[in-house]
């Protein structure tokens, strides 16, 4: 007897919508209990769906593009209750007859999302040479056909007439192309609009001389590594954040029309770039009761996670704080750099870079080659003041130029 088991997406998904990215496993594949099957993308995180038993896959519901709403059925498994029968199934292929091509009268094999896509534009998804796995349709093939159809009713705006002509696009020599955006994507220029519409944003601009705290980390990396640990400057940052935040504890807030809600953990989030995909801001909790060395660990562990997908979506959330080293990419200076909402402030750090500076020594002044940058502070002017702004920046400051040896 075979028994049908669904796969379904999270009730609780991390992020506020997902959408299905990749299949893993090809129709017919055994899998055993805990392999990852599918890949679901959502605002926050790439999560990857396991097999809720040892068994067949014998369906897929829902296609590259695909929108998976909680508890949304993702595919099928075949489970033979019989023992040893799925265990052979591993040894020996099923032989499973190829999905039949999709056609106009065969719409059982487009997805719920090219069906609706089907009867929003008007277009006959078999029309369409399909971008996703063996060739299917997906709902990305649908939205961009309507949108290069110019002809099209459900054709953009921006390519008609109101008088229903159609008219010049910016790109007429056949040269673009669009490229569908991830659902996290989507969800960082809601987020960014969203803050920039929300709240008033001041930027204020530091200098820094890291000088003292090169030093200091030539002095220990090795040590640190030893133990497996990359001394980063980032660390560093963090750090002396907290102690910015001691002098200025009104930055670690968030503001409410009925008051100004100051946080007594400092909860930093640090903004880690994930290529073409965007960037996330993992959390280090409770930063005001961590060493150097600590803070270093946590960090290194969260870029290493972030970077393959298996962040946690607690790990996101309840940050009261967010520091951007854009440096790392080369700008010297970014402003606004936007605030990640409800948060009060973001920090703000340049490239690295030798400068020629004036140093007095004995009462003489005198030109110096330092490693300087420029380090940023963009605050919800709801929320603080300029001399707020400005004191937090020089005591951030103070600390990393005399950082202890």
């Amino acid at each position: 007897m075979t028994d049908i088991i669904e796969i379904t997406a999270p009730i609780e998904q991390e992020g506020t919508k997902a959408v299905v990215r990749n299949w893993l496993k090809r129709i017919g594949d055994y899998v055993k209990e805990g392999d990852a099957l599918v890949e679901l993308e959502t605002d926050k995180v790439t999560q990857e769906i396991p097999a809720p038993c040892d068994g067949i896959l014998s369906e897929i519901a829902m296609e590259d593009g695909d929108d998976a709403a909680p508890g949304a059925i993702l595919g099928r498994m075949s489970v033979e209750s019989a023992n040893g029968v799925a265990a052979q199934a591993a040894a020996v292929p099923l032989q499973i007859q190829p999905a039949q091509p999709a056609t106009a009268s065969a719409t059982a094999y487009y997805s719920p999302a090219v069906r609706k896509a089907a009867e929003e534009y008007g277009i006959d998804p078999a029309s369409l040479k399909g971008s996703g796995r063996d060739g299917r349709v997906t709902r990305a093939d649908m939205d961009h056909a309507a949108e290069t159809d110019t002809s099209h009713p459900s054709a953009p705006i921006s390519q008609q007439a109101e008088t229903g002509q159609t008219l010049p696009t910016a790109a007429t020599d056949g040269k673009s192309r669009i490229v569908p955006h991830s659902a996290m994507r989507l969800s960082i220029a809601k987020h960014m609009a969203q803050s920039l519409a929300t709240a008033p944003q001041v930027t204020a601009i530091f200098e820094a001389d890291f000088t003292a705290i090169m030093r200091h980390r030539e002095n220990h990396k090795e040590r640190m590594k030893a133990q497996g640990v990359n001394l980063s400057y980032t660390a560093y940052f963090v750090a002396a954040s907290v102690a910015a935040m001691k002098l200025v504890p009104e930055v670690n807030s968030q503001w409410h029309d009925d008051g100004l809600e100051i946080f007594a953990d400092v909860n930093i989030g640090v903004g880690i770039a994930l290529g073409d995909k965007g960037l996330v801001a993992p959390i280090i909790r409770q930063a005001q009761d961590l060493s150097l060395e600590v803070i270093a660990a946590r960090l290194q562990d969260l870029t290493n996670r972030a970077r393959s997908n298996a962040l946690k979506g607690e790990e996101l959330k309840g940050g009261t704080f967010t520091i951007s080293n854009h440096g790392v990419s080369g700008s010297l200076v970014a402003s606004p750099i936007i605030i990640n909402q409800p948060q009060s402030a973001i920090l703000g750090i340049g490239k690295l870079e030798k400068r020629v500076v004036v140093r007095e020594v004995d009462g003489v002044d005198t030109i110096q080659i330092r490693p300087m940058a420029y380090v940023s502070l963009t605050i919800d002017h709801r929320s603080l003041d300029g001399h707020q702004t400005n004191a937090w920046l020089t005591e951030f400051v103070r600390v990393l130029q005399n950082w202890p040896q």
